[in-house]
């Protein structure tokens, strides 16, 4: 991969004041977390009362198989759902009090998504594609510099040549390295992530990874990973495992199953 003719510190004038990382305390907190949707006359419980917390710069993968709950927990994190019942801040927010302006606002600032579909525009450019972040939160005093970190990123994932492409042109792993720098833009303190490697093969899957582990050390962004697969997930400081929509096991790497969880699972469950 060739190496960037831009340094990634270049940052937009005007980005970063919501989303500056405090000095101390956790970037995630979710406290007593439930979920539920109504479905005719029966209630279905996604999450039944989820507690944890992530520290500044962890890389936090959460597991579960199909159903568990943590697609619907990566939704309530990045404020595109609401809760039914308690709280998740993000660097000090509690955004679940937030009216859907100030919301807004937030989520720009603080968090850069990826998702397993991409969600590219197909009118637009890869380049255009990463800099939409910056056109919507409306930094455009500082355009020039928004420009030149949406080409620096789209470089260092090996792009330099493809800026110019529309998606229809990319394969679906330069899709998502597309998608990629376009979450790290504006520079957010928080990436969340759904199955970003879903849609790949083997090959591929393996680089989006590696790109999105560098950009993540490079950033020092908090990452947060919804995945079902073991390999994937080895990659990350800590596991959060959901079944059932509770948390059962919350594992640093090297330490026993269930040995961080073993604090928390009770006051989840209520039992």
């Amino acid at each position: 991969m060739k190496s960037a003719d831009f340094s990634l510190d270049v940052q937009p004038r005007g980005v970063g004041s919501i989303g500056a990382a405090p000095a101390t305390g956790a970037m995630i907190e979710v406290r007593g977390l439930r979920k539920s949707l109504r479905t005719g006359a029966a209630t279905v419980e996604i999450l039944r009362g989820i507690d944890f917390s992530v520290a500044r710069g962890e890389f936090v993968a959460i597991m579960g198989a199909s159903g568990s709950g943590k697609s619907t927990l990566l939704g309530l994190l990045a404020g595109l759902d609401n809760p039914t019942s308690g709280s998740v801040a993000l660097n000090g927010t509690v955004i679940s009090d937030l009216a859907e302006d100030k919301l807004a606002l937030v989520r720009g600032k603080t968090i850069g998504f990826v998702f397993q579909s991409y969600q590219l525009i197909p009118t637009l450019t890869a380049l255009e594609n990463v800099l939409l972040p910056y056109e919507l939160n409306d930094d455009r005093g500082g355009w020039k510099a928004g420009v030149a970190r949406a080409r620096a990123l789209l470089d260092s994932v090996g792009l330099r040549e493809r800026m110019e492409h529309y998606p229809v042109q990319l394969s679906g792993g330069e899709q998502q390295r597309v998608a990629l720098a376009r979450a790290f833009l504006l520079r957010p303190p928080i990436v969340l992530a759904d199955e970003p490697t879903g849609n790949l093969d083997s090959v591929n899957g393996e680089h989006v990874l590696q790109l999105l582990l560098r950009l993540n050390r490079e950033e020092g962004t908090t990452l947060v990973l919804v995945t079902h697969d073991p390999a994937l997930a080895a990659h990350a400081g800590r596991r959060i495992t959901l079944r059932d929509g509770l948390v059962v096991s919350d594992e640093a790497r090297g330490t026993v199953t269930g040995e961080r969880s073993s604090s928390r699972t009770g006051s989840q469950t209520g039992e």
